[in-house]
């Protein structure tokens, strides 16, 4: 081979290897051109898709707020249901405290006079037993008042009397008027004597 025929060879070669390379770099072009495209739809698939689930979570934790509120809600109108059955018959029990006061002057004054007799004594006594085991199975309860620590939230006050004892000051030493409790609320504080 002579000297030509190797320049040739290596033109040839030089050639194809420059025809390689600007085909690889065609080849690289057109897949970058084709990633850039492929790459701004996949971006914007993947900006919808985060939008959607920033949406979705917005509205998932709107829908657990909600939720919660509601099942607050149906918790709270329960127990104030509940409550007011309780309580329900305040009003006429209420107004029904007198009428047992009155039964109860009345047991007393047959008790202190001796002309009273005592078949009326008995059914006045049996009548007012079973209007207080009506009561109480309401739920109304008499309070204990006499030798207990006066507290204002079941007594009432009404005037302070010295006592020689010295265990009695603090406490009630008299009932002016009983107070009554209907399901463990308050519905008539009792008017007391305290010990001074």
């Amino acid at each position: 081979m002579n000297e030509e025929n190797l320049n040739e060879i290596n033109k040839d070669n030089a050639e194809s290897k420059e025809e390689s390379d600007v085909k690889e770099l065609q080849a690289e072009f057109t897949e970058e051109v084709k990633k850039d495209k492929s790459g701004k739809s996949k971006h914007k698939k993947d900006e919808k898709a985060e939008k959607l689930e920033e949406e979705l979570a917005k509205v998932n934790d709107k829908y657990l707020r909600l939720y919660s509120e509601f099942d607050n809600y149906r918790k709270r109108t329960i127990k104030e249901k509940i409550e007011l059955g309780k309580t329900a018959s305040e009003e006429v029990l209420t107004s029904i405290l007198p009428v047992l006061d009155d039964f109860e002057r009345a047991i007393k004054a047959f008790e202190i006079s001796p002309d009273s007799t005592d078949a009326l004594k008995h059914g006045i006594i049996l009548i007012f037993n079973k209007f207080i085991n009506i009561l109480s199975q309401q739920g109304l309860q008499q309070m204990k008042t006499i030798g207990e620590v006066f507290n204002t939230d079941f007594h009432e006050a009404i005037t302070n009397v010295p006592v020689e004892d010295a265990e009695q000051k603090g406490k009630v030493v008299d009932e002016i008027e009983k107070g009554y409790i209907l399901n463990g609320k308050v519905i008539r504080y009792a008017k007391v004597v305290v010990g001074n």
